[in-house]
């Protein structure tokens, strides 16, 4: 048999999962499951998987784009913060793909809270709960080097603000940081009814490529500081919003021509090497002496 021929968990199945488990999905954990085989297979072929990887799933739910990565994978290692999924994933590979059950590791915790990963996993696929998928992105590039590339699905309108580039009115927090690690593409859009329960709303799909060196760069905490201080109030210039952040509106006027960058500019037109030109530039710049009164 074919992989391509290969079962998936389709909206019978799911339920009839769920309803072993005595399991309603939860907007607090943001369950949404996936029940249609097509776009599982569609997922995972836009995530370019290799046959050699170790692919991390995070919230692999009943186990329905489990299944479409392992028959794309080497290894899956999945992160599920649900005890009851937790237990039962491992039993769902072992009836629909026997034989690979050596080759799944589940882990039972929340994926904000993870530094360590067996396997070293080399990409991430993942349907993210919409209220947690930017941080959850963002901790795993941060902590685990050895991903190089992904794709997640998350809420559309998420997808177009990881992906953004400057000026446009959707850029922001997440464009920024998720650029300092990688390229990050909208890859597709999911409608609604693939899903039970169905969301309100679509999904997107952002395909993700590590191809950043920051080893010469300042400090990535340096540069995120004066990147949630540049939008924290999106529509000042840069002198003001940067002003906490420097210590004073003088001292970020220095730091930002030393720059070469415009004190009346708006942070929603730099691009993240902007952001670490400032952080270079703050470190030749002294604090202003305080005048007595």
């Amino acid at each position: 048999m074919s992989k391509e021929s290969l079962p998936l968990l389709g909206a019978t199945e799911i339920r009839r999962l769920a309803e072993e488990l005595g399991i309603r999905p939860t907007k607090t954990l943001g369950q949404n499951f996936v029940i249609d085989g097509n776009t599982i297979r569609r997922i995972v072929a836009t995530a370019n998987v290799s046959p050699d990887e170790t692919v991390l799933e995070v919230g692999p739910g009943l186990g329905s784009l489990t299944l479409g990565i392992m028959d794309a994978a080497a290894k899956v290692v999945a992160v599920e913060i649900d005890p009851p999924l937790a237990k039962r994933l491992p039993q769902t590979i072992a009836e629909m793909r026997p034989g690979r059950e050596e080759d799944l590791t589940v882990i039972l915790n929340d994926a904000m809270k993870i530094s360590e990963l067996p396997g070293n996993p080399t990409a991430l696929v993942a349907n993210l709960p919409y209220n947690v998928a930017v941080p959850v992105v963002l901790h795993l590039m941060e902590h685990f080097e050895s991903i190089k590339h992904g794709l997640v699905m998350v809420q559309d309108e998420v997808a177009d603000r990881m992906c953004a580039a400057p000026g446009n009115k959707t850029y922001g927090v997440p464009s920024v940081k998720g650029a300092w690690y990688g390229t990050m593409r909208k890859a597709g859009v999911i409608g609604m009814n693939v899903f039970w329960p169905a969301p309100k709303i679509h999904s997107g799909l952002v395909a993700f490529t590590r191809d950043k060196d920051r080893s010469e760069a300042p400090d990535r905490k340096e540069v995120f500081a004066i990147i949630d201080a540049a939008f924290a109030q999106r529509r000042k210039t840069l002198r003001a919003a940067l002003s906490g952040w420097a210590g004073s509106g003088a001292r970020a006027e220095q730091i930002l021509l030393a720059a070469g960058i415009d004190p009346k500019e708006r942070g929603e037109k730099l691009d993240v090497e902007g952001f670490i030109l400032i952080a270079r530039a703050a470190h030749t710049v002294p604090a202003l002496e305080k005048t007595e009164k």
